[in-house]
């Protein structure tokens, strides 16, 4: 691994200084790009206008059209923890909003896929809906939405996800990075998508003498919702994003949180008063997405719609037991996979350019986790297999890839597709994330091809692993308020939470719990404790360690402990800068 540090523009930390930004933050935020306090301004005044997102009025007009007809509303929702948010927060925002009919219906992963099918459309059109809604999906859904259009219902989609050559022919398209839309934020989540309609449909009714300012619904209850969808997806944390997450967990942190995201945090053992990104990335978001991995999404979305304190309960208690079944699959599987994968390569030698995995054993709900997990240990892009469980599809393999900076999985999947005809049965995804289905029969051809892939594309230097950091903590920071200030803030995605590297001294270190190493460490001629999970082989004396401040409490008392994320290579001679 080799540790960078990041750039410090000395003007920019300097004004975010002046204008009252914590010295420590100020510095943090300059890395990070921000030039002026006004980036920082949280206001929801603040937030781009709908205006500015092509589709958003035409959605709003429609949809106000829908409701002053009493019309059945229907939302096609995608099973991850965005889809379920924005499902959550279209159905809450659109009855606050006068629609007296709003249902919602979600794919099955195994049975539907992914998007709006022919065959789901069917299905909305069954039960008799008139406008069908896809949130976090559609862009793609040309067959479906063509579909659902010939059985008589009108199609908003609304969705992030990059399009391909061919848009769906649906009434509206409400999405930013659709040809010809300036929307600013291009990372808006799909549930960002889904509030920004709302605010637009708001506007336009408003407009139409539905009500006025003073009497207009309140949509900022639907923040907090909005903040776990975007912080769950994983989408860049650019100024309009932040200051989403930012409102949302403002109200989380006051009390003002639905039922159900309230009994999550309790099963989770996370204080809401408190509450932080890293509890919707590592602890709300998972136990939602387990429900699309191993069950039905039903009960997620369930679960962000009620206001019943006890049913909120019984389901955040389902969801946890579906989560900790999905932890103990996972593990397994992460297990069993890089078992595979290192039986593809020497021990001495380096991995090969790319990983593929495959076992008649492996559950297609978690694929797409453990190909993250492989490629995090082992620094390559790396798919992983398992059997279809669809009907029907039994010789057929579904995998999920995960890739490293500077390999475009979808691109390289695509040139796989040219080089080697038929292959590939169906494939898509981004630079970094990617799926595709193949045979069975099919699967060693794809393991060389997509290696051959990453063998021309790649070159050491991409494959060295890099972590970009904040550099030394200066003494008088190591403090647990300081702590607390830091895991306050906003970080994510393109906004990464500070991680600090240096010299230090190991006094003392040992395996606790026999997976972890526990560090008494020299910072700065000041003895500091350390932990290193997932780590069990020792350290040198002195070693340049990548770190976040942490701060705990141990019998009642508050301190702060190193909490190890890497360390340089020993033939490292120093800490690169991070241009």
């Amino acid at each position: 691994m080799k540790i960078e540090v990041r750039d410090v523009p000395p003007r920019a930390a300097w004004a975010l200084e002046q204008a009252g930004v914590h010295p420590l933050l100020a510095r943090l935020f300059a890395a990070r790009g921000v030039a002026s306090a006004d980036e920082l301004d949280e206001g929801l005044a603040r937030l781009l206008p709908p205006a500015g997102l092509k589709g958003a009025q035409a959605a709003a007009a429609l949809l106000a059209d829908a409701i002053a007809a009493g019309q059945r509303l229907c939302i096609v929702a995608d099973y991850d923890c965005d889809g379920a948010t924005a499902c959550a927060v279209g159905i809450r925002g659109l009855r606050l909003l006068g629609a007296p009919h709003v249902q919602y219906l979600v794919p099955d992963r195994v049975i539907d896929g992914y998007g709006l099918t022919p065959p789901i459309a069917g299905r909305v059109a069954a039960r008799g809906a008139d406008v069908l809604i896809t949130v976090d999906n559609g862009i793609a859904s040309i067959d479906g939405v063509a579909a659902a259009r010939a059985a008589g219902m009108q199609v908003l989609v609304t969705d992030h996800h990059l399009p391909g050559s061919e848009l769906p022919t649906a009434d509206v398209i409400v999405n930013p990075n659709q040809p010809g839309c300036g929307f600013a934020s291009k990372s808006l989540a799909g549930v960002g998508v889904m509030f920004y309609v709302l605010l637009a449909l708001r506007a336009e009714l408003r407009a139409r003498g539905a009500f006025d300012n003073a009497g207009q619904p309140k949509l900022d209850a639907l923040l907090p919702l909005v903040a776990l969808g975007t912080v769950a997806d994983v989408v860049r944390l650019d100024a309009n994003n932040r200051r989403l997450v930012a409102q949302g967990l403002r109200r989380i942190r006051a009390g003002q949180l639905p039922a159900g995201l309230a009994a999550l945090f309790s099963v989770a053992a996370r204080d809401a008063r408190r509450a932080t990104t890293f509890d919707f990335g590592f602890a709300l978001g998972p136990r939602i997405n387990a429900a699309g991995r191993l069950a039905d999404m039903t009960l997620g979305i369930e679960l962000l719609l009620t206001d019943d304190a006890a049913r909120a309960d019984e389901l955040a208690r389902t969801l946890d037991g579906i989560n900790r079944e999905r932890r103990e699959i996972e593990g397994g599987m992460r297990e069993q996979a890089m078992q595979i994968a290192e039986g593809l390569f020497d021990p001495d030698d380096e991995p090969p350019a790319a990983m593929s995995v495959f076992d008649p054993g492996f559950h297609e709900g978690v694929v797409g986790i453990v190909a993250a997990r492989l490629k995090d240990r082992l620094h390559r892009p790396a798919f992983v297999f398992a059997a279809s469980s669809a009907p029907g599809r039994g010789h057929e393999l579904k995998g999920s890839g995960r890739s490293i900076a500077g390999f475009h999985l979808r691109d390289a999947l695509d040139l796989v597709a040219k080089r080697h005809p038929g292959v590939l049965l169906k494939f898509g995804g981004h630079a970094m994330a990617a799926g595709c289905t193949i045979a069975e029969d099919q699967f060693g051809t794809f393991e060389q091809a997509l290696r051959q892939v990453a063998t021309e594309w790649l070159d050491e230097a991409t494959l060295t692993r890099r972590l970009a950091t904040d550099g030394p903590l200066p003494p008088e920071y190591r403090r647990a308020d300081v702590a607390d200030t830091l895991l306050h803030e906003v970080w994510g995605q393109g906004f990464a939470p500070p991680v600090f590297s240096e010299e230090v001294e190991v006094l003392s270190q040992r395996l606790v719990g026999e997976k972890h190493l526990a560090l008494k460490l020299r910072h700065q001629g000041q003895p500091m404790d350390g932990i290193w999970f997932g780590r069990t082989e020792p350290l040198p004396a002195r070693v340049t360690l990548a770190f976040r401040l942490e701060a705990d409490e141990w019998q009642g008392i508050r301190r702060v402990r190193l909490l190890v994320e890497g360390m340089a290579r020993p033939d490292d001679a120093a800490i690169q800068s991070a241009r």
